[in-house]
């Protein structure tokens, strides 16, 4: 019998969607049927967690990421992702919390740089987790070299996510200013680029860029499978 799989989502919708498509997907692409495994989600309420991070209160925040936590093994999930990266910054309290084991976002992620040979690496990603310390430092402790876009680059970025990506709004003009970042990282060094925002995959494929993209959503997601599947 394989795992069940519990998902927090709604952070956003739009990259909910896109773990349960690929999971469901990568599996008949590895076996052919559709005995995929058991997905569970439980999606909060994103306009509190806009409220609670303008307030600082990331306190509120773990222990709402908990609750839904314990719903989802009180519905029978086996483990749990949190399917977005910027909450990763209260994991360890969430996983304090519940007794749902979570899968970090960040370990398939530092694998798979690490097994491209990558070392300097830019990421994008929200406003906090560009410029906050618990996603450097934890690929900074892995050995990565993180290169994070300028003060004003970062506002972009962010904005793009949060008045844009959450709400499915897809713009080339939008495409442009992040592509336009990513070529300025390329020339500050950047070997790979960290798609560390689950929604940003959904504008910037690997096709658009010249070095290798990691896309943490499908990373994620991927470590899912293959922990429902052992």
């Amino acid at each position: 019998m394989l795992k069940k799989i519990g998902i927090i989502g709604g952070l956003s919708p739009e990259s909910t969607v896109s773990y349960y498509l690929h999971i469901t997907r990568k599996y008949v692409e590895m076996f052919g049927d559709y005995s995929y495994p058991e997905i569970i989600i439980y999606s909060v309420n994103l306009e509190k967690y806009h409220q609670w991070r303008k307030e600082n209160r990331w306190d509120e925040i773990s222990m709402d990421l908990a609750r839904a936590a314990d719903k989802l093994k009180q519905a029978g999930a086996e483990f749990g992702l949190i399917a977005t990266n910027t909450m990763h910054k209260v994991f360890a309290e969430v996983q304090v919390k519940t007794e749902l084991p979570l899968v970090h976002i960040l370990t398939p992620t530092i694998d798979a740089i690490k097994e491209a040979g990558i070392k300097n690496v830019g990421l994008l990603g929200t406003r906090f987790t560009m410029s906050e310390d618990f996603y450097r430092n934890e690929l900074i402790s892995n050995g990565l070299a993180p290169i994070i876009p300028t003060d004003e680059q970062r506002k972009i970025i962010h904005q793009i996510i949060e008045l844009e990506l959450v709400r499915g709004i897809l713009t080339e003009s939008s495409k442009r200013k992040y592509l336009d970042i990513i070529n300025h990282l390329i020339t500050q060094g950047a070997e790979g680029i960290i798609l560390g925002c689950t929604e940003i995959p959904l504008l910037i494929q690997q096709g658009d860029c010249s070095v290798p993209v990691f896309d943490t959503a499908v990373l994620h997601a991927d470590a899912a499978l293959l922990f429902a599947l052992a």
